[in-house]
């Protein structure tokens, strides 16, 4: 297929290990230039994931490809402002954002419905929806300048089905339920200007960090292996084989879709 992106600019948010890193570096390959954007770039570390070089820049870098890293906390809109001002500054254009960045940190023990606290519901909010929302809307202008683009937002399984968490991570699975309606309703506007809008909802996808965590959040378990209809949990390169589909002309006919990631968890409509 050689390089589809080739020419084109992608800021990827949340992309200094996991999940982001790997849409990075397929967004590399395919032929884009890539801002990695994170809270803190130095993120592998936490976790222990290794990387092939000093940072994600310079990994997407020795793909032959230019990167910018720039550190910013995407909860505030000003920093996602400037965050596309310099992904313009350096390359002069944007093609594509990738909303990654965000999270499940808080409580388990404190999640069920009934139970989330403001704090909780808040700090869900603030990482998961507001960052994208604020990202999107500072992206939006550059793309219809420029003709076009594609936005890709990512959720969660339990957005969409809340027996596969058990009921618990109320905060968390409402945050990326409004992603997943704020990217319809932002496929639906911008449509008829030639930017493509989209969701990828991941399940249990084993990331470094999910590794990590996954016993004292209780999943990435034998129990939990077993409601996966494919006997596997997700690897990050799956979810960046639908992010490939997603970005390239394979979806040009594709917008204002939400595709899941897991294994067969969630067989209903989105």
């Amino acid at each position: 297929m050689g390089a589809p992106l080739h020419g084109q600019v992608a800021i990827v948010t949340g992309a200094a290990r996991g999940l982001g890193r790997a849409y990075a570096l397929r967004l590399a390959r395919l032929g884009a230039d890539v801002v990695v954007a994170d809270i803190d770039l130095d993120a592998a570390r936490e976790f222990g994931e290794e990387l092939s070089a000093d940072s994600v820049p310079d990994e997407v870098r020795a793909l032959g490809r230019r990167s910018l890293g720039v550190q910013c906390d995407l909860r505030r809109r000003p920093e996602a402002e400037a965050l596309v001002q310099k992904t313009l500054a350096a390359f002069g254009r944007l093609d594509i954002l990738v909303n990654n960045a965000g999270g499940a940190f808080v409580p388990v023990d404190r999640s069920t419905a009934s139970q989330t606290p403001d704090e909780d519901t808040d700090a869900m909010l603030d990482v998961n929806y507001r960052s994208m929302l604020h990202c999107c809307q500072a992206a939006v202008p550059a793309m219809r300048q420029a003709g076009g683009g594609v936005i890709v937002n990512v959720g969660t399984m339990a957005a969409l089905d809340p027996s596969r968490t058990a009921g618990r991570m109320t905060a968390y699975a409402v945050a990326k339920g409004a992603v997943i309606q704020y990217t319809r309703m932002l496929a639906y506007e911008l449509a008829p200007e030639n930017i493509r809008v989209n969701c990828i909802s991941p399940g249990v996808i084993l990331t470094q960090r999910i590794r990590a965590l996954a016993a004292a959040r209780g999943v990435g378990n034998d129990k939990e292996l077993r409601r996966v209809p494919m006997r596997r949990f997700g690897t990050p390169e799956d979810c960046a084989n639908v992010l490939e589909f997603l970005v390239t002309p394979l979806s040009s006919y594709v917008t204002g879709q939400v595709i899941s990631v897991c294994g067969g968890q969630v067989l209903t409509p989105s």
